[in-house]
């Protein structure tokens, strides 16, 4: 008990102005993170940075910070490098081969702040979801979904997945199929629908707009109409088309299939008893 006690009064003795010193250098550099880190924050809100990127610069800046800080710890308390060096390798060996799918969302996560096939605000379908991109962190990207569920994809299965950016570009194009029985004059149903897709609210008149018969089923003429407009107003120019075309169809005594065999069902029915 003895020999324990003196060792420990001289490992003190020895060491205590070391550990001491580490400790405060600990507890400065802790706090002057904490200051570093919020200067860094705000001068990247200033920059015209892309906002994800923003925030994977402030993190990656951050966690370089701690780094510094603990190998300057390990060399005040005189550790030798060359053993700490051996140490992280092994370590990060074991940790690598233990978290592949984090770094796999990592790299994903670099990849996507490098090539950016989208960016916040975007509306994407991806790996089977599709949303509104409201974050991109280093291992995820979040969507929130038009019924306003939040989704989480990890940033390697986007970058293995086809992405489909829908506003990208300025203009999209509306595409609808309409059937038509085949008793029916196909020029004069082009010039109806023609007409109500050109006169529907936040059509562009370029690209023009374009009606055709492009199938046949059966009985059944297959009528397509494809109109641009605005990528903002894609949903709201998409529902007032269909009702515009479906409208003047109508009013036109154009009926489709559907209704025309419901009619004479009912027509053919034999009177109850």
């Amino acid at each position: 008990m003895e020999e324990f006690v003196s060792k420990v009064i001289e490992i003190g003795t020895t060491s205590g102005g070391k550990i001491l010193l580490a400790i405060v250098v600990l507890v400065v550099g802790l706090l002057l993170i904490k200051v570093i880190g919020k200067a860094i924050v705000k001068q990247l809100e200033k920059s015209k940075m892309d906002p994800a990127v923003k925030t994977i610069v402030g993190k990656v800046l951050k966690f370089l910070l701690y780094v510094v800080l603990l190998v300057a710890i390990i060399e005040i308390l005189g550790v030798p490098m060359t053993s700490v060096a051996a140490l992280l390798a092994s370590g990060g060996l074991a940790v690598g081969l233990g978290f592949q799918g984090a770094l796999g969302n990592l790299a994903g996560g670099f990849l996507i702040l490098i090539f950016r096939p989208f960016k916040i605000g975007d509306y994407i379908q991806a790996a089977d979801a599709e949303g509104i991109v409201r974050e991109i962190s280093i291992f995820y990207t979040k969507l929130l979904t038009l019924d306003n569920r939040l989704v989480l994809i990890p940033n390697g299965d986007l970058m293995n997945s086809n992405v489909i950016n829908l506003t990208a570009e300025k203009i999209r194009r509306i595409d609808l199929d309409f059937k038509i029985t085949n008793d029916i004059d196909q020029d004069f149903v082009k010039k109806v629908l023609l007409e109500a897709a050109e006169g529907s609210a936040g059509i562009l008149r370029e690209p023009a707009a374009f009606a055709r018969l492009t199938a046949v089923d059966d009985d059944t003429y297959i009528f397509t109409v494809r109109a641009w407009c605005e990528t903002p107003q894609y949903w709201d120019v998409y529902f007032d088309l269909i009702e515009t075309c479906s409208k003047a169809l109508a009013d036109h005594g154009i009926d489709d299939p559907e209704e025309r065999i419901a009619v004479r069902l009912v027509a053919g029915e034999e009177p109850e008893e």
